[in-house]
């Protein structure tokens, strides 16, 4: 891998540590022996990536202390979400999070939930849901009990929460076999013939956790609210405060990247003897 420059500029608040640096940069591809030799440095194209996952700023108003071409960080970027090295990059770091919690690499339990989100007029697909109002996307995710991802779908805010589940669980399907998991907590809004397909389609056991009716304002629901813990997580990056993407994919990888760096920090500091930038 190329050293990073350390004096070519002063850090961001959101560039990597170089703690969280030395866990992602094995993670990455090595050099390729053919052609010519890459200029770029990985860490500065992450430090970009993170900045506008951060800041919300578009690609090309990425400040011009990055000396990295905005068109290369945003071609690093789609690249690596084509190629699955981002989803590679989060299931590893997903799988140490949780041992170091003592916890198995795969989950054997999690919970489904959706957010609906305002889309901007540079996104693509999209629709209204009458229930929340709001004329834009749906983050559809599920996570484990620690309440890092396991599958995200972004689709049209139209689109019914027991219709999106089918195409997280077979997101997820799709991502591994989980031969651990057992069972999916979701709120009533998932109830009917969801629980059934759940059974068939993923041979889990979808358990709806009901609000009690009788129990007014705000009350913490047991198993849900590590889902919803997780949606605020997603909510400290402004390029998650509304939809900007025109693809969908886009989103599902933008979240993807936010879930990394909430992982790289928290097994950073597992990781003694390594400065900051």
């Amino acid at each position: 891998m190329l050293p990073r420059d350390t004096a070519r500029r002063k850090p961001y608040p959101s560039d990597l540590t170089d703690a969280e640096w030395v866990i992602i940069e094995p993670l990455l591809p090595p050099s390729v022996p053919a052609g010519a030799p890459r200029k770029v440095q990985f860490r500065e194209v992450i430090d970009a990536i993170d900045y506008v996952l951060t800041t919300g700023c578009a690609w090309k108003a990425l400040p011009h202390a990055f000396r990295t071409p905005e068109g290369t960080v945003r071609d690093d970027f789609h690249q690596w979400r084509r190629n699955g090295l981002g989803q590679r990059i989060h299931d590893t770091l997903r799988g140490r999070v949780r041992e170091a919690a003592g916890k198995e690499a795969q989950p054997s339990a999690g919970s489904i939930d959706s957010q609906t989100v305002k889309a901007t007029r540079t996104s693509g697909q999209r629709g209204y849901d009458a229930g929340k109002k709001i004329n834009g996307v749906k983050r559809h995710i599920l996570v484990d009990t620690l309440g890092l991802s396991l599958a995200v779908v972004v689709h049209p805010a139209n689109i019914q929460d027991r219709d999106g589940a089918k195409l997280v669980f077979a997101k997820a399907q799709l991502l591994g076999s989980w031969p651990r998991m057992e069972r999916v907590w979701a709120d009533g809004g998932y109830a009917g013939k969801l629980i059934r397909w759940v059974s068939s389609f993923c041979q889990w056991i979808l358990e709806i956790v009901k609000r009690n009716d009788d129990v007014k304002g705000f009350k913490l629901l047991p198993k849900r609210w590590v889902v919803e813990r997780t949606f605020s997580w997603l909510s400290s990056c402004r390029r998650l405060s509304k939809h900007y993407e025109y693809w969908n994919e886009t989103g599902e990888a933008m979240v993807q990247v936010a879930m990394i760096r909430l992982m790289l920090r928290r097994l950073a500091k597992e990781t003694p003897g390594v400065g900051v930038a």
